[in-house]
């Protein structure tokens, strides 16, 4: 089956009614989508979503002075809910990719990641030779079906795409799969609570999170990564990293580093133009 694409997301958007008149409007709640399976970005708890996710866009919530409202939406439908108006801008932990980038403006990056490959406690996985002949779980539509789809054939395994994360843990657990695919801090971190799993290889490539918004909104978008600049300026975004995932970011992590201009820098969508931070 395939990963749901871009061109396909946006399709199905057009047929979803906008609700959003328009963004960024400060008298209406800020509602932003993410899905609620990814620990610990965004979790389900009995009080309401929590994670490092929840706790960065309700502080960029709280600067400009708006309620955030966070729609738990599948990976599969978050691009189409995007475009479609249902709501504001992604809070994902969202790959930053040229293919997006032709169809979305991103912030500029504040996460850095990779592929995280979790295996059964008491397997090994020694790189991506490993793989071969067996059968890797993936989220539907996510970077890691991405990369997986174009990979497959090179290193002979086989893709099973399931719709949440905690479903393709589970697909490792019951041996319905070999390994599940995943981004390195969410695979590190799902590791960590549960000793049925343990981390098998990671992939450190270069690739970041960002926010995304619909193209017409780059004012919004500019105005949001400043005060995202200027909580990596005040330490609080390492300070979420150490909280959620019990390590120190880098002094050159993307957590901490402000880039320069609006965007992510070598993507289309970038604004090079220097400007200063204005925090409060």
């Amino acid at each position: 089956m395939k990963h749901l694409s871009l061109g396909v997301a946006f399709a199905a958007a057009l047929l979803v009614s906008p609700v959003l008149a328009q963004d960024h409007d400060p008298s209406t709640p800020m509602v932003v989508g993410s899905d609620f399976g990814v620990s610990p970005w965004m979790v389900r708890s009995a009080s309401g979503p929590e994670g490092f996710g929840v706790d960065m866009i309700t502080e960029i919530g709280k600067r400009l002075g708006r309620e955030v409202v966070i729609e738990d939406i599948n990976f599969s439908g978050l691009f189409a809910a995007l475009f479609a108006k249902r709501i504001e801008f992604t809070v994902n932990p969202l790959n930053i990719t040229a293919d997006r980038a032709e169809r979305m403006l991103f912030t500029e990056p504040f996460f850095a990641t990779g592929n995280g490959f979790i295996v059964r406690e008491g397997e090994t996985l020694d790189g991506f030779e490993g793989l071969r002949g067996k059968a890797v779980a993936v989220n539907r539509g996510t970077i890691s079906d991405t990369w997986a789809t174009e990979n497959a054939e090179t290193y002979g395994f086989e893709v099973q795409r399931y719709e949440t994360f905690p479903d393709s843990v589970q697909a490792v657990i019951t041996q319905r799969v070999f390994a599940a695919l995943n981004e390195i801090p969410t695979a590190v971190y799902a590791a960590s609570q549960n000793p049925a799993i343990a981390i098998g290889f990671r992939d450190f490539n270069g690739r970041n999170f960002g926010y995304a918004f619909r193209l017409e909104s780059e004012d919004y978008r500019n105005k949001v990564e400043g005060v995202i600049e200027c909580m990596k300026q005040d330490g609080t975004l390492a300070a979420l990293y150490e909280k959620w995932y019990g390590e120190t970011a880098a002094e050159d992590s993307p957590l901490r580093k402000v880039y320069p201009g609006f965007g992510a820098p070598g993507f289309k969508g970038y604004d090079e133009t220097p400007h200063e931070l204005s925090c409060q």
